[in-house]
């Protein structure tokens, strides 16, 4: 073999190393876009994103997962005419065919009805382009926000819920200052007094955040109007009362407690306060009775007028809750039984 071959298959063992070389490279290239496509598919598939196009014809032509309640499969080769619903088919066939005619991508939200309920969809549409720049069709992204937009929903009422409490809440401090003030002796007595009923308010509104609103043990809400005396004693089932039952409740409770403390049996230490409570009328449904009974206090005196506690107790609780109410004076100490309506439980055990 003369030089001159040699040399010719030196070259040609060269061009193949290359192109083997090339081949490898290329090869390796492949693999690492296949894995980068597989973890681009495993995270549209673990996401609420789906990513597909469609050809001028609003035909799909690929898709990443799942969409409007069908499997990939029955979408591919459809229309959107063919898949969307009657109601909102419309609305995003016009967005896409402008996306396709302006050549500018375009966003919007809709909803569908699929099945039992309305699912929201934010859809993102952009034009695809070939080589030469010439509009073939549409790449669009749509991701499922339902759970946005009922979260929004939610937010929205509990806004109202909360503005429409806040105005009662206003309406009984309101009226709570204007008794305060004609009942008390001094700005002294007005402000020590005022101040104690609005602990007591906000004790119970405590409960009520602490139970989201929906509202407060029975129990608890004698605890926060009592603390941990020794000379009270409480028992009765497990009952849970509305928000504005609690709140009134509350109020009252505290006006029975601050009697005991100044006139009645916690204003000595042998006093006794029994509070107890349970079933109504035999059971007959969940109205619930509640007795407040003092022993062994100083020897009471008969009420010649009523002031802002017996108020609070007696007609605020029958004019708000329905309730109804016994306050007697007893020589030998305060008894006052209230009968809570069914309609102001929640639940009883």
């Amino acid at each position: 073999m003369s030089g001159e071959e040699d040399a010719r298959l030196a070259d040609l063992q060269r061009e193949r190393q290359l192109l083997e070389d090339q081949i490898a490279a290329q090869g390796e290239e492949l693999n690492l876009l296949r894995t980068r496509f597989a973890r681009y598919e495993t995270a549209l598939r673990g996401s609420q994103v789906t990513v597909y196009t469609q050809d001028r014809n609003l035909r799909y032509t690929s898709i990443s997962n799942s969409m409007f309640g069908r499997p990939a499969e029955r979408i591919l080769g459809h229309t959107d005419e063919e898949i969307l619903p009657a109601d909102s088919g419309p609305g995003i066939i016009a967005l896409k065919r402008e996306v396709l005619a302006s050549g500018h991508a375009k966003r919007a939200e809709f909803a569908l009805n699929e099945g039992p309920g309305v699912r929201w969809y934010d859809l993102h549409v952009e034009p695809l382009r070939d080589g030469s720049g010439q509009i073939v069709g549409l790449t669009s992204a749509s991701v499922d926000v339902t759970d946005r937009k009922e979260g929004e929903a939610h937010l929205r009422l509990l806004l109202r819920e909360l503005t429409h409490r806040s105005k009662n809440l206003l309406a009984v401090i309101q009226a709570m200052a204007r008794q305060t003030a004609r009942h008390a002796g001094s700005t002294e007595g007005f402000l020590s007094q005022f101040a104690a009923r609005l602990q007591a308010l906000a004790s119970s509104h405590d409960l009520l955040v602490r139970e989201s609103w929906y509202g407060a043990s029975l129990g608890e809400l004698v605890r926060s109007q009592l603390g941990n005396e020794s000379q009270v004693a409480f028992e009765g089932p497990d009952v849970a009362l509305k928000p504005e039952a609690a709140q009134n409740l509350g109020l009252a409770l505290h006006e029975l407690a601050v009697n005991a403390k100044r006139y009645g049996a916690l204003s000595v230490p042998d006093g006794r306060v029994s509070i107890s409570w349970g079933q109504f009328g035999g059971g007959k449904d969940n109205a619930i009775e509640i007795n407040w009974l003092e022993q062994f206090g100083p020897k009471v005196k008969a009420r010649r007028k009523r002031g802002f506690g017996s108020l609070v107790i007696e007609r605020n609780l029958e004019r708000s809750l329905d309730a109804q109410v016994n306050l007697e004076f007893d020589p030998d100490g305060v008894h006052c039984r209230i009968v809570i309506p069914a309609s102001q439980i929640l639940a009883m055990r």
